[in-house]
């Protein structure tokens, strides 16, 4: 098998390879396919000729997965709840194909650009399912599969999605529609948007099924409480009342005060940033839960190693400003960047005790849209600003 993907991978004209390996198309299976992926993972070839890659060899395996039988996605579940918010975002891929054929014939129809624009606005808030998937399910996976390396390939694509789309939007916004690029965009997006519903419902769900106890699958949707679906939202058990414990008198010792862990809880929750941290071992222990963070987090992802939360272009960054701190070269490390009308800085700091010994990371992400519009000084109290 993976001598014939990488034949396929590394060909232009792959039709003798495909040929000769019909018996072997016509009998793939979803585990087999999670299999390969991790393989060619492992195998370090280039991200954007991999992906391109499994493109090619999805779609050679796209009837026999499409045929494959597997178990019912019980109604209501956390899989239920992908399911059918990626079925409401096919539905709204195909009301945009009639304003893309024809905006097509007339590149200046006004009204068919304006509800093309906001068809793929909307679009923004799909996105949501795939914070979902990469806070909730893929810590999960990580932990229980072997072979989870292909959710690092799915991640990619999710990002090249949030990517096209936000592309599309700008040109949409812009006086003299550029036809021929709009429409490579858009021929982009839907194929990726459609490829990942095919691959969740066909590939990845079905292993789900096999290898993920019913009790792990709704613990995830209960660790969902705080991230929104995209069209449909979960049903949720109402929690049990329990009577509030007593006041916890036990104070910890912080060098300069004595705090309760609770106090010490509210504290972190009510600074104006994120805070993650992650120890020594790069074991992610603990993140700050303010009223509106920036990044979302899932309780799914404590335990989980911090170079499986980032995409794969952005995970040699993490791993180099972590070496940088262990071994003491560096302390800090800052970037910026504007998500829609807001400016975030993001920066990661090396823990160290008394005797300089590294003992984690912590990231702090704060909103500084206002902060930058600061200028002269206010000295008296004024509640108005």
């Amino acid at each position: 098998m993976i001598s014939f993907s990488l034949a396929i991978i590394k060909s232009d004209e792959p039709a003798e390879k495909v040929r000769d390996n019909m018996d072997l198309i016509d009998k793939i299976g979803p585990t087999d396919v999670i299999a390969l992926v991790d393989e060619l993972v492992q195998m370090e070839i280039p991200l954007a000729e991999l992906k391109r890659g499994i493109n090619k060899l999805l779609n050679l395996f796209h009837e026999s997965l499409k045929k494959a039988t597997h178990t019912e996605i019980k109604k209501g579940s956390f899989l239920d709840l992908l399911a059918i918010n990626n079925a409401e975002m096919e539905v709204r891929l195909k009301n945009l194909r009639p304003l893309i054929r024809t905006i097509n014939k007339n590149k200046h129809d006004i009204q068919s650009k304006k509800a093309l624009l906001k068809g793929f606005s909307d679009l923004e808030a799909f996105i949501d399912l795939y914070v979902i998937k990469e806070n909730v399910l893929f810590p999960v996976l990580e932990k229980k599969w072997i072979d989870f390396r292909c959710l690092q390939v799915m991640w990619s694509f999710h990002d090249d999605i949030r990517r096209n789309r936000k592309q599309i939007v700008n040109e949409l916004k812009k006086v003299d529609l550029d036809l021929p690029k709009f429409n490579k965009l858009a021929g982009d997006l839907f194929f990726n948007l459609l490829a990942i519903k095919f691959r969740d419902e066909k590939i990845l769900f079905p292993v789900i099924l096999k290898t993920i106890s019913e009790d792990e699958i709704t613990r995830m949707l209960e660790n969902c409480r705080g991230l929104r679906f995209p069209y449909i939202q979960p049903e949720y058990k109402k929690k049990e009342t329990q009577a509030l414990p007593k006041e916890d008198a036990d104070q910890i010792s912080l060098g300069t005060g004595l705090l309760t862990a609770k106090q010490i809880e509210l504290l972190f929750n009510h600074l104006p940033v994120d805070i993650t941290f992650v120890d020594e071992h790069n074991k992610v222990q603990y993140f700050s839960t303010p009223s509106k963070r920036i990044f979302p987090r899932s309780k799914g992802v404590i335990g989980r190693d911090v170079k499986n939360c980032h995409p794969p272009e952005s995970v040699q960054i993490v791993e180099e400003i972590i070496d940088e701190f262990r071994r003491g070269n560096q302390d800090k490390a800052s970037f910026w960047i504007k998500m829609g009308q807001v400016y975030v800085l993001i920066q990661y700091f090396a823990v160290r005790d008394k005797k300089n010994k590294y003992c984690g990371v912590v990231e702090v992400s704060q909103e500084i849209s206002e902060i930058k519009e600061i200028s002269g000084e206010q000295r008296l109290l004024d509640w108005s600003k």
